[in-house]
């Protein structure tokens, strides 16, 4: 408990110096585009990624408590930040199950899957999504950016550095999503669609959490397209720290259209190698979406040597490659958003 009182301490620190560098960025900018580009910054990007992947999280470990005060930070952010509840709060709880651990067997979600796993010794692991929205003016479609909070914990039996951070896999991502929705927020202007930013939970133990979304959103066929983000901070070839893979579903070609259009346009400085995925459902949590022919954008850096490491590490991280993945995703999702057809 004295732990947890501290990683509370943690917590509020984290997110007052998150909101000072946050008020500090510059937002003197015309455009709406513009305006939200300005409000994202390198300061933000250090101070989430930092505070994510410090040892007070333990790793952040699916339904345990440092994916908990993960969860409790992120929603306090959007608070903050004006972005209210998709629902009546910030969390979608929802429960896992499987077999006992001796067992072969992944946690399962499906209602048919749990009952039947419930007959027997089993095991429960109870999770929670953070979602929050920004209403559109049209109320009847939506458009989702995303990426998964937590990451693989820690190993007690490892002698030295026992924890494994995950400063890329994925907290990256996460502080790339708290920025794109202050981006919205400073740009001044309501959306056409309904713009939802969801931190999932279980990810890296099945898709749980995003897969228990997209199960169970009551409008989830009015959802037009989903951005994620999984690892982004990291250079693959140091000779090449610009790189970026952009993966796109080839039934949109219009996504690699923007993407190239919208680097111009605005001076984002990547090198992206954009892909037109023929089966976009793989590889992370963009699948429980391209399983139901929503399209879908992925950003990744490519794996790296510590991946799943306890050594994945903040000090790592490509913090000006962050920044222009996450402008580059914020004008993506401000064309998902508002592009009357794509």
């Amino acid at each position: 408990m004295d732990k947890m009182k501290n990683i509370g301490i943690k917590v509020l620190l984290s997110a007052s110096f998150s909101l000072a560098m946050l008020c500090g960025a510059n937002v003197s900018a015309q455009t709406p585009q513009e305006k939200g580009l300005a409000s994202i910054n390198e300061a933000s990007a250090k101070s989430v990624i930092g505070f994510l992947a410090s040892d007070y999280l333990e790793g952040r470990e699916a339904g345990r408590d440092g994916s908990y005060v993960s969860s409790e930070y992120i929603a306090s952010m959007l608070e903050w930040i004006g972005v209210r509840p998709l629902g009546d709060s910030y969390f979608e709880p929802f429960d896992a199950y499987a077999k006992e651990r001796q067992k072969r067997g992944r946690f399962e979600i499906h209602p048919d899957s749990i009952a039947a796993l419930k007959k027997g010794v089993h095991r429960k692991l109870s999770m929670r999504n953070v979602l929050g929205m920004i209403p559109g003016r049209k109320s009847d479609e939506y458009v989702i950016v995303g990426a998964h909070i937590d990451h693989v914990g820690f190993d007690p039996a490892l002698e030295g550095d026992k924890i494994y951070n995950g400063a890329d896999d994925n907290a990256s991502g996460v502080a790339a999503v708290i920025q794109i929705a202050r981006a919205f927020v400073e740009s001044g202007v309501q959306p056409e669609r309904n713009v939802i930013f969801a931190f999932w939970d279980g990810e890296e133990i099945g898709l749980l959490g995003s897969r228990y979304f997209a199960m169970n959103f009551p409008h989830i066929s009015q959802v037009k397209g989903y951005l994620n983000f999984d690892m982004i901070g990291r250079n693959n070839n140091p000779a090449k720290p610009k790189h970026v893979v952009y993966f796109h579903s080839a039934t949109a070609p219009v996504f690699g259209e923007w993407m190239r259009r919208d680097m111009e346009r605005y001076g984002i400085d990547l090198e992206p190698n954009i892909v037109s995925m023929e089966n976009a459902a793989v590889g992370s949590d963009n699948a429980s979406f391209a399983r139901l022919g929503i399209p879908i954008i992925w950003y990744h850096t490519d794996g790296h040597p510590d991946y799943h490491m306890p050594s994945d590490h903040a000090d790592k991280i490509n913090y000006p490659k962050v920044v222009e993945i996450t402008k580059a995703a914020f004008l993506n999702m401000w064309n998902l958003a508002n592009e009357k057809k794509y």
